[in-house]
């Protein structure tokens, strides 16, 4: 006869185990001896084999005492259910694996080839991870909503790009959003960027996307919520 412990240790789960498969309903758990303990006989251990066995295949702790009780052929049967909705469950799961391949290609997930190239380029001119992230999404809402508007937008951000100006605007931008809000540089930065609007209107270009863009950075930044308030005062008081 054998305690809980040696049980437990014969069929090579713990003893708390055993006592949830009593708890269950899957082992019958014997009365005490005289002594106090609970003995087990060499059925109990066949049973426990068995069950852990099953178990361990991935079988439901609900369909076990059906198994243990059934006929060859009833038996055979379940177990090929079983295995059809573990296969089930497996190409879920590769399904489920290939989606999560697919997030790690990042922005490469979600934007075309021609965009991806473009942010490939302004981290190659050193802008900021921040900012382009906020592009990014900027793209992902783009993409999204217009379409059709994508390919003219890429030639139009490459042609800024190609400018050294724009360039150096955007990277001082960058450089400002830590600065104290009370810096000088500040004011050079808002009279390039006025300057900047200004030209747009001039030619009527498409207004830059630079303030735009920074209103995102503004919330965290105090330096750049200074300098998207004197611009949008600028602008204001050019329209009166």
């Amino acid at each position: 006869m054998l305690t809980i412990g040696q049980l437990a240790a014969t069929a090579g789960v713990t003893v708390r185990t055993v006592r949830h498969y009593h708890h269950v309903g899957l082992l019958s758990e014997p009365d005490r001896d005289a002594s106090g303990y609970r003995r087990y006989g060499a059925q109990a251990a066949v049973d426990l084999i068995r069950i852990r066995t099953l178990a361990d295949a991935g079988v439901p702790l609900s369909r076990i005492d059906a198994l243990l009780h059934a006929q060859p052929a009833e038996f055979a049967a379940a177990i090929t259910d079983i295995d059809a909705d573990l296969q089930r469950r497996i190409d879920q799961l590769t399904e489920y694996r290939a989606r999560i391949a697919e997030l790690a290609g990042g922005e490469r997930l979600v934007l075309p080839p021609d965009v991806v190239a473009l942010l490939d380029r302004m981290r190659a001119l050193g802008i900021g991870d921040l900012r382009i992230r906020l592009e990014r999404d900027a793209w992902i809402l783009m993409r999204a909503l217009t379409p059709q508007a994508v390919p003219q937008r890429v030639r139009e951000k490459h042609a800024a790009l190609d400018d050294s100006e724009t360039v150096r605007l955007i990277l001082a931008c960058d450089e400002s959003v830590d600065w104290d809000p009370h810096d000088p540089r500040l004011d050079r930065l808002i009279d390039d960027l006025d300057a900047l609007a200004i030209e747009n209107e001039r030619i009527g270009a498409q207004p830059s996307a630079l303030p735009l863009v920074s209103s995102h950075i503004a919330d965290t930044s105090p330096a750049w919520q200074r300098v998207l308030g004197a611009l949008s005062h600028r602008a204001a008081r050019r329209a009166t």
